[in-house]
């Protein structure tokens, strides 16, 4: 008996690996794992946990990522080494073949709504702020989604740089700014010259004359048009006043 006494004070005295606490708590749910990843937009930090990725940042460092996570999600943040098999499901998210999954327990039923839709929209495609809140069932709600979208915890994952305002400008993007955003969209094949020279002339859609649907300018079924069988729009009201019917795939209007 005095054998063993002596044992478990020995085994008491064990002191654990360094982490050891933190990675029990991360694999219990109760922490959020983390790691640097490096992307075609540069290094990023990835935070995830067992229903998916739950916050992404291009931080300075490890530290104000950190506090960042720990101000707008609340919960315990590990550092990890960067899982391959998660590298490889990010680059693919990026590259628009893959779709990860998200943890967004956090969010308002609002802000999970809006970032939902926004996972809609195609790579090399933008929409409008007003098209997410018309597609989510709140069509005045528009500056509360662009409340949501600002205060996305997951940017570049769920491509709120492909939400613009109803008039092109690019405007404000919480990844990094307008810059930032106009990179990305370039990365992604957006013609930010093009959309911008239209916007300037207060075109909103455009039409092909061979099918009479009027489309987003960066569809991609309105895009695949040769040039010469394109029209343009200033409104909805034009478009379909010249007889002319929405475009099903990024629906500009309410389709029937």
């Amino acid at each position: 008996m005095a054998t063993v006494m002596i044992d478990l004070k020995r085994l008491g005295d064990v002191k654990a690996p360094a982490g050891f606490a933190d990675r029990v708590l991360a694999q219990a749910g109760m922490a959020d794992s983390y790691a640097v990843f490096e992307t075609v937009l540069g290094a990023v930090y990835v935070a995830w946990n067992r229903l998916g990725v739950s916050a992404a940042m291009r931080s300075k460092s490890a530290a104000e990522f950190e506090a960042w996570f720990h101000k707008e999600v609340g919960r315990r943040l590990v550092r990890v080494d960067a899982p391959a098999d998660l590298a490889e499901k990010i680059e693919d998210q990026l590259e628009g073949t893959r779709r990860l999954r998200f943890d967004l327990r956090g969010l308002t039923p609002f802000s999970q709504a809006v970032l939902r839709k926004t996972l809609e929209i195609p790579r090399g495609q933008v929409r409008p702020y007003g098209w997410i809140a018309r597609e989510i069932g709140h069509p005045a709600a528009v500056r509360a989604v662009g409340t949501a979208l600002a205060n996305n915890p997951i940017p570049y994952f769920i491509p709120c740089h492909r939400v613009i305002r109803s008039d092109g400008v690019i405007g404000n993007y919480g990844g990094g700014g307008p810059e930032a955003k106009k990179n990305i969209l370039t990365l992604e094949g957006v013609q930010l010259k093009r959309l911008q020279e239209l916007a300037h002339a207060g075109f909103r859609y455009e039409g092909v004359r061979s099918t009479k649907v009027f489309c987003f300018p960066t569809c991609y079924h309105g895009r695949t048009a040769k040039e010469r069988n394109i029209v343009h729009f200033h409104s909805e009201q034009e478009a379909y006043a010249a007889g002319y019917r929405p475009c099903k795939h990024c629906r500009p209007a309410v389709v029937a």
